[in-house]
């Protein structure tokens, strides 16, 4: 029997649909896929307009740092 499931490609695409973006915890937490960016490179090679905005951020210790905020590019 053919498996009917979603790929994790298809969720993530479902789900810049419907919330506009998507980030790592994002991923991980809504929708059980651990390699994003891993999937976004095979999205941006089967030609889905991905833009990447890095949004900075501070930890818990006072660390800066940036996390991938992925979106579809939209037409204009």
């Amino acid at each position: 029997m053919p498996n009917k499931r979603p790929t994790q490609v298809t969720r993530i695409a479902k789900y810049i649909e419907d919330f506009g973006s998507i980030t790592q915890l994002q991923a991980l937490a809504d929708i059980g896929v651990m390699r994003l960016p891993a999937r976004i490179a095979e999205m941006r090679s089967a030609g889905y307009p991905i833009k990447t905005e890095m949004i900075p951020f501070t930890n818990r210790y006072g660390e800066k740092g940036h996390i991938a905020k992925y979106s579809f590019i939209e037409e204009m």
